[in-house]
């Protein structure tokens, strides 16, 4: 078995998909793990990416359904999360309009970001180290942030936080450890970004989440493709089992071997 059908079927992404019944199988997912836990319903940061709309378009879905079947009421709550001001905020509240969240919230992380990077740069200082926290460094204390707030609100509310981590960001290892990698579900796991897209359409995401670039929006000007290095068509063909060119696969084969850590269980003895 060649390395790339192993990465196909550890990360389980199918070559074709049927975007019907992908929906209904991750819906029945999520009711299924919400019932089990005894959770009142879903949190779901929604960034203003595609990745997150389709999220909160299957968790709306979920909790809707959950409702309409038992006696009591389960929420979906949509958490905004910019760091100051964010130019397209208006977009994680055209997926909240679109998918009719009754509940959402806005959490601005600004001031609890920079005093920690401040506290980074007093402790790098106290051991010699007189520089400030480095653009990538900080876009992690953002993504922890994050996270930490919604366990915060999720834990008030008894919800569980879902993740949008998928195939095409498994394989690169492209999210933060204990960051948006750190969460309780994740519905779209053996998708590639091209089904995500195929989701999304079919769900009825906002036209201008489907036509924006991807970014993880941790600093200015950040894009997944440029930050990569590698377009999100090349990927998807490669956990599609199709063929790419030669350097291609090799940059992202490396990048699978080298963030395996991001995958695998914590190691001990």
């Amino acid at each position: 078995m060649s390395l790339q059908e192993q990465i196909i079927a550890e990360l389980g992404v199918k070559p074709a998909i049927n975007v019907e019944e992908e929906v209904r199988k991750r819906v029945d997912f999520l009711k299924s793990y919400v019932k089990n836990a005894g959770a009142s319903g879903l949190l779901i940061a929604i960034s203003g990416g595609i990745d997150s709309a389709v999220t909160a378009g299957l968790c709306k879905r979920a909790t809707d359904e959950l409702t309409q079947e038992g006696n009591q009421e389960y929420k979906t709550l949509g958490v905004f999360q910019p760091y100051g001001e964010q130019a397209d905020i208006a977009d994680s509240y055209a997926v909240a309009k679109a998918f009719d969240l009754k509940y959402t919230v806005e959490t601005n992380i600004e001031e609890a970001v920079n005093e920690i990077a401040l506290e980074v740069e007093h402790s790098l200082k106290n051991i010699g180290v007189n520089q400030h926290i480095s653009i990538p460094g900080k876009g992690n204390v953002k993504a922890r942030v994050r996270m930490v707030m919604q366990y915060a609100l999720a834990f008030e509310q008894n919800l569980l936080v879902v993740g949008t981590d998928h195939a095409s960001e498994a394989i690169t290892g492209f999210y933060t450890k204990w960051g948006d990698g750190a969460v309780d579900i994740t519905p779209l796991t053996s998708l590639n970004k091209r089904q995500v897209r195929q989701l999304a359409s079919y769900l009825g995401v906002p036209q201008s989440i489907l036509d924006k670039a991807p970014s993880a929006g941790l600093w200015e000007g950040q894009t997944d493709e440029k930050e990569l290095g590698i377009s999100y068509d090349d990927n998807s063909d490669y956990l599609e089992g199709k063929t790419i060119r030669p350097e291609v696969q090799e940059k992202l084969e490396r990048m699978y071997v080298k963030t395996a850590h991001k995958r695998n269980q914590i190691p001990g003895i």
